[in-house]
């Protein structure tokens, strides 16, 4: 084996002990230009894209890869954040659970727990923005509704945002 081998190796092992550790793969969140008239402090989802925006003003904003609703289960329109939940515990709505009727009625937190450590529940109660426990769903479109986030990014955003936060989806 070469040199180069080696380090291939190397680095597969360093990912492997990471992923082990919980540290995951390092977050995709990117400061952008941003522009379309949004306040500071909006959050703006761009479904078309699986992207979050957090409008920061002078025309920037983070950007966070997410995962956004499969098809038939998109929607587009402004809420607000409505509610935050640390270690959210979760209830499958009956939509899901006629899908999946093996799920338990409540999901505690923890790694079983496919909201994360952190949910913002949008007005309404139906959606909310969320980690996941499904790393590899991000940057798909993989929910009922939801948006998912990579959990360090969620609890990133979490601390950044309060209830009443405006969210605009747009496809």
């Amino acid at each position: 084996m070469g040199k180069l081998g080696k380090y291939v190796t190397a680095a597969g092992l360093a990912t492997a002990i990471m992923t082990i550790a919980g540290l995951g793969q390092a977050s995709a969140r990117e400061l952008v230009p941003v522009d379309g008239g949004f306040s500071a402090g909006t959050i703006v989802v761009k479904t078309s894209e699986r992207k979050l925006y957090y409008v920061l003003g002078d025309g920037r904003a983070i950007r966070y890869p997410v995962a956004v609703g499969r098809p038939g289960k998109e929607w587009a329109g402004s809420t607000h954040v409505a509610r935050k939940e640390v270690n959210p515990t979760w209830q499958p709505p009956e939509e899901v659970r006629r899908d999946k009727p093996s799920l338990p009625h409540l999901v505690p937190p923890g790694p079983s727990n496919p909201l994360g450590p952190r949910a913002m529940v949008l007005a309404h109660g139906q959606y909310a923005i969320h980690g996941t426990n499904r790393r590899d769903s991000i940057g798909t479109r993989a929910s009922y509704g939801c948006i998912r986030m990579f959990n360090e990014d969620v609890v990133e955003l979490f601390e950044r945002v309060g209830v009443g936060t405006p969210v605009v989806v747009q496809r």
